[in-house]
């Protein structure tokens, strides 16, 4: 079976959104609304959603909140170089399976929307716990962009995902 057979399986997927900020709420996530604005017009459910600090305890303390309601979560914020962007390195290390395809693709979208500057994202994708998990930059552009692929995708990895529990 190819690609286009896969993609025709339709899924209503429940998503979470967990935003990883020091200096955003609930209130100021305009990023976090966005990619909320995406799961609905692309026909799936916001399951959970939370804004959490800087903080790889706060950061896999939402995660493993959102596994058992969730089908995926979507991290936004905290990809960066600094000192204080932690979520990839929290995230990471609980991945089963690592899609580098995904950070792959992101990086090549924002290089022709940002250019060079794209590298220092460290978007990243993968399973965990058999619940698709991807992380994203927390600027609105990055949300935008990162919704782009992942809806593009999401039905047919979640079809790779549950054809083993069919």
């Amino acid at each position: 079976m190819g690609v286009e057979e896969h993609k025709k399986h339709r899924y209503t997927l429940k998503i979470g959104v967990i935003t990883v900020s020091s200096s955003r709420n609930e209130r100021t996530d305009e990023s976090g609304k966005i990619i909320m604005e995406e799961i609905e017009k692309n026909g799936h459910e916001l399951c959970e959603y939370t804004v959490v600090k800087d903080s790889k305890l706060d950061i896999l303390h939402a995660l493993f909140n959102f596994l058992p309601s969730c089908d995926a979560v979507i991290f936004n914020g905290g990809t960066g170089i600094s000192k204080k962007d932690v979520t990839v390195d929290s995230i990471e290390p609980v991945l089963d399976k690592k899609l580098p395809g995904f950070g792959e693709i992101f990086r090549m979208l924002s290089y022709e929307e940002i250019g060079t500057a794209a590298m220092m994202s460290r978007a990243l994708a993968g399973v965990c716990c058999g619940k698709l998990i991807f992380v994203i930059p927390g600027s609105k552009g990055a949300a935008r962009t990162g919704c782009r692929v992942i809806f593009s995708e999401i039905e047919h990895m979640w079809y790779e995902l549950s054809k083993e529990k069919l």
